[in-house]
């Protein structure tokens, strides 16, 4: 039994993430003792339909830049997050952001707590945040950053800076930036978990696997089968969700007739994907 307290606000939020319904919703947090994932987990392995199966989402409003160093060798993703759209959207805010940005590029940035000390006109960017708190009036935040670092790395964002994308590849042309947006916007799409089934990391591979295995279980087709039986259904499943997970595997979004590895074939043999990032506002 849960001893965990489940709020009205928990379960609405499950609710909003998975699309589940408000008893499953709460059944599924109880039976998780609060905590979130494996209360999505949970609902996944009755059967229910999640909307959402991975959690990307890292500030509720906010700006997101992505953006490439003039080489194209290293890619950013900042986030600048605050409590509401109506600031958000403001210029000036934007701004900031971009602000932010020029200065990781400027001084070659590698990670979060650098950019936080770094100085924009002789300030540090975490006492910049304190005076736009002061400003604005609400929480403000520099909630996330990422890089990559590749022989190309394409950026893309997407919508009103709600999502950016980086794809690094191992090849820089002018063709191979080009077919680097299409992926990138590919990834914006489909949010795959991984280049490829090889670099799908072991905790995600056994995640799957334990939620596939469960759900054969439940089948009330498998009752009794051997467990020989359910390994390679199992199996099956699995392939079947590297297909759909897998950025290399996906169906291309301009072209469904090949795969995002097709594509890249026959844009340039030489072009792989060496590595994305996706960061989405929730």
């Amino acid at each position: 039994m849960s001893t965990a307290t489940i709020t009205a606000a928990d379960i609405n939020k499950l609710r909003q993430t998975t699309g589940a319904g408000m008893m499953d919703c709460r059944k599924a947090l109880m039976e998780s003792d609060g905590d979130f994932e494996k209360a999505i987990d949970y609902l996944r392995k009755k059967g229910q339909k999640v909307a959402a199966l991975r959690s990307d989402r890292e500030a509720k409003e906010g700006v997101i830049i992505a953006k490439t160093t003039a080489d194209n060798k290293t890619g950013f993703i900042i986030t600048l997050a605050c409590e509401t759209d109506f600031v958000a959207k403001n210029s000036d805010f934007v701004a900031f952001a971009q602000s932010i940005m020029d200065l990781a590029i400027k001084n070659n940035i590698s990670s979060l707590e650098a950019l936080q000390s770094a100085k924009l006109d002789g300030v540090t960017i975490a006492d910049k945040i304190n005076d736009q708190v002061a400003k604005i009036g609400e929480k403000i935040q520099l909630a996330r950053f990422e890089r990559i670092d590749a022989e190309a790395v394409a950026a893309y964002i997407h919508g009103a800076y709600r999502m950016g994308v980086l794809v690094g590849l191992t090849k820089k042309t002018p063709t191979a930036l080009e077919a680097g947006k299409d992926v990138a916007m590919q990834i914006a799409a489909m949010n795959p978990v991984a280049v490829d089934a090889d670099s799908v990391s072991p905790d995600t591979l056994a995640r799957e696997k334990s939620i596939i295995v469960e759900q054969i279980k439940n089948d009330p087709k498998m009752a009794g089968k051997p467990d020989e039986m359910i390994e390679k259904i199992a199996s099956g499943k699995l392939t079947a969700f590297f297909k759909e997970n897998t950025l290399i595997a996906q169906p291309f979004v301009k072209d469904q007739s090949k795969t995002v590895g097709d594509y890249l074939k026959s844009v340039d043999a030489d072009i792989k994907v060496t590595g994305f990032k996706r960061v989405q506002l929730g």
